[in-house]
């Protein structure tokens, strides 16, 4: 698939970024789901699943994180819209055979646009989050396959990642 202008939304007729016009979308709900992964040693992990953090509850941080970031993402993101999001989920999984934390965010909202760069951002920040927490035990933490699992309503239709 080629972009044109046309699918570049951000971008106007003369080439300048802009802020979409949403004024006469309909409202309908839009959910988004993103996901990202934090790979870590063994020895960091184990201290991450058994609270001995020095710093306290990763997890617990790395979730509240995530959900002020999804309600903060305007303020990061250039011509992103504030949205009122009813609903903000993080969890967050390990996987001691892969020594991987994995975050899956869910964003929700009954609204004119999308919620996809919520959910984005909300998994981006929880993952930094966990870094930042940890960076004490092991500095050479990856952050990875930060990605959009899903997204629902809209013009645009569903979306959902094949693997």
């Amino acid at each position: 698939m080629s972009l044109t202008e046309n699918q570049l939304t951000h971008i106007n007729s003369s080439g300048e970024a802009h802020m979409v016009d949403v004024s006469d979308k309909e409202i309908t709900t839009r959910t988004a789901r993103a996901e990202a992964i934090v790979s870590m040693s063994a020895e960091t992990l184990r201290v991450v699943m058994a609270g001995d953090h020095h710093k306290g509850d990763v997890f617990a941080t790395a979730r509240i994180a995530g959900i002020m970031a999804a309600k903060k993402t305007s303020d990061l993101i250039p011509l992103c819209h504030p949205l009122a999001l009813s609903k903000v989920e993080v969890d967050l999984t390990a996987d001691t055979e892969r020594n991987q934390v994995r975050i899956e965010t869910l964003c929700k909202l009954n609204g004119k646009t999308g919620v996809e760069m919520e959910a984005l951002t909300a998994a981006s920040v929880a993952a930094l989050t966990i870094y930042d927490m940890c960076k004490a035990l092991q500095k050479d933490m990856v952050i990875e396959s930060v990605r959009l699992l899903t997204k629902t309503g809209g013009k645009s239709g569903d979306f959902s990642v094949e693997n």
